[in-house]
């Protein structure tokens, strides 16, 4: 071994507290290792699957999940502390914030709600909808549950067909 190599170790070493670099490595959840479950009747109206995608892992902040929604079936109106990204996988839903319109998302469509914002999001009438949900947990949680959409509320024109 040459005196550059011991020296290059010599500083690793020092640098990383004794530990090697790839002391931490990549975990992989395979496909159907995350039990599935029903949205609870209390968060949501209608037949709602969830699927748990990754949990918080320090020091990340961010959750994930696959959610799946029945035609009809949609969330409670809620606010998330650090937001919520929506990503549209399959079908055709509505999202909404607290006094604003109906909006139509489509596959592919991306949806940014801020932090604090009321809103909720779910299947059309006539089409199921499945979103990736992906929001950051703030003092241990990452929503706060509020009181259903109501049927009125819910059968609204939508503002126009697309954003």
């Amino acid at each position: 071994m040459s005196l550059k190599t011991l020296a290059a170790a010599a500083v690793a070493l020092t640098l990383f507290g004794g530990q090697t670099a790839w002391a931490q490595s990549m975990q992989i959840s395979p496909n159907g290792a995350r039990p599935s479950s029903t949205g609870p009747a209390g968060n949501f109206t209608g037949s709602v699957v969830v699927t748990p995608l990754f949990a918080q892992s320090p020091p990340a902040r961010a959750t994930a999940g696959q959610v799946a929604f029945s035609p009809g079936a949609r969330s409670n109106w809620h606010t998330h502390p650090a937001g919520q990204w929506l990503v549209v996988t399959s079908g055709v839903g509505w999202v909404q914030e607290w006094n604003g319109q109906k909006r139509e998302i489509h596959p592919g469509d991306v949806v940014w709600t801020p932090p604090g914002v009321k809103h909720w999001h779910g299947a059309t009438s006539t089409s199921g909808l499945t979103h990736i949900a992906v929001q950051e947990n703030v003092e241990g949680r990452n929503v706060d549950w509020m009181e259903p959409v109501t049927a009125e509320q819910y059968g609204a024109s939508a503002a126009s067909p697309r954003f």
